[in-house]
């Protein structure tokens, strides 16, 4: 049996204009992703290879989000721990507060053939779009399976 995969991610967040928390999501690149929007939302993150200590996990986080956004946060990094996705893929997340403009996006790509079966490969983005949403859309919008990041911090934030 395989070693489960496992990725690092960063979930930016900033005080908004109202004086309440927003965070920022990506949303993937790519067809199938095209017109999902409810439960299709991510933290940044990307594949950890054969890293384990948790330096190395939050190295590959900080490498990751600034491939997928162009932006590299700095700050005091908050663990907000693992969770195991349905698909088995294990996702450490880190928490850091900044600000990034969505429309300064810049992700790297990925080839796959579309239409499937055609034997033409296109290139597509990672990820096509970033956004800042308050807490409660951002719990409607994010993968069901990374939800925990966000209660994880918001007690975090609420010194819980």
């Amino acid at each position: 049996m395989g070693k489960a995969r496992q990725s690092a991610g960063i979930l930016l967040f900033r005080c908004g204009s109202g004086g309440g928390v927003e965070l920022l999501l990506v949303h993937p690149g790519g067809p199938f992703w095209a017109r999902k929007d409810a439960g299709s939302w991510s933290v940044a993150k990307g594949e950890a290879e054969g890293s384990k200590e948790e330096s190395a996990l939050l190295d590959v986080a900080r490498r990751e989000f600034c491939e997928e956004t162009g932006f590299a946060p700095e700050g005091d990094f908050l663990p907000l721990g693992a969770v195991r996705q349905p698909g088995g893929k294990r996702v450490h997340v880190w928490a850091v507060r900044g600000d990034f403009d969505p429309a300064r996006l810049v992700s790297n790509t990925f080839q796959m053939e579309w239409p499937k079966g055609s034997g033409i490969w296109r290139a597509f983005p990672e990820v096509d779009r970033a956004a800042w949403f308050d807490v409660e859309t951002a719990r409607r919008k994010i993968l069901m399976g990374q939800l925990p990041f966000i209660e994880r911090l918001m007690a975090r934030l609420a010194g819980a």
